[in-house]
């Protein structure tokens, strides 16, 4: 059936798809008319073998497609529900196709509506699993970008270098103070290192054996390591 009235099930997408979902501010109506048609072609190859397993190797062009869609999408700023709806929007287009086929044999026609609401069912879970990987993938990246802007390193004076940190010290953000200070004592053969926690408001335990491990680990490199800015509270911890 999908073979049969592919173009038709691509029109009607199309046309009801709601403007929500094509976003014509983050994507053009060309680039969405191709995925839609390439999603409707490799669907029908799908089909065609018979399957409607979407964990099969028939489909798996068809999951290499939704998954470059919904990594493509997650980069271009759409929500999890637009691109669930991408895939869900199909099914009406779908089932009209197959009770025009088949309205003359219900018991068939019940059964193949079935068929196809479990198959798109996986398709959109598939799609928005793969969206949200992707999407927690950028803000894990984003967030290790931020990590490493936040921990300038800088050179005062030939062989003089300073680490000013502010805000909150966690576990991950000293092992980037220490890989960072250790690189650049590396690089500029510097003897001195500065680590300046004035605008740090709290240091707990776990943070101050890090920054003594820092300290430990520029001395193993031949740099004394000075750490300045420290309030009462921060020296008694």
């Amino acid at each position: 059936i999908i073979a049969q009235h592919k173009a038709e099930i691509l029109s009607e997408w199309l046309r009801d798809m709601g403007a929500a979902n094509r976003r014509s501010d983050l994507m053009k109506e060309s680039e969405l008319k191709a995925q839609c048609s390439q999603c409707v072609e490799l669907l029908a190859q799908a089909t065609a073998a018979g399957t409607f397993s979407f964990e099969s190797g028939a489909y798996g062009p068809l999951r290499e497609l939704l998954g470059e869609i919904s990594h493509t999408r997650a980069l271009q700023g759409f929500s999890a529900k637009e691109t669930a709806t991408f895939v869900f929007s199909m099914k009406r287009p779908l089932f009209t196709a197959i009770r025009d086929d088949m309205e003359k044999d219900p018991q068939t026609m019940a059964a193949e509506m079935w068929n196809a609401t479990e198959l798109l069912d996986s398709l959109g879970l598939y799609t928005t699993e793969t969206f949200l990987k992707s999407r927690e993938e950028t803000i894990r990246r984003q967030q290790e970008e931020m990590l490493e802007l936040s921990t300038p390193v800088v050179k005062l004076w030939d062989g003089i270098l300073a680490l000013p940190l502010i805000g909150t010290l966690d576990s991950a953000r000293t092992q980037v103070v220490m890989e960072s200070l250790l690189e650049s004592i590396v690089q500029t053969n510097s003897r001195v290192a500065i680590i300046d926690i004035t605008g740090v408001p709290t240091v707990d335990t776990v943070v101050a054996q890090h920054l003594l491990k820092t300290v430990t680990a520029a001395r193993l490199m031949g740099a004394d390591c000075i750490i300045s800015g420290i309030r009462p509270q921060i020296a008694q911890t």
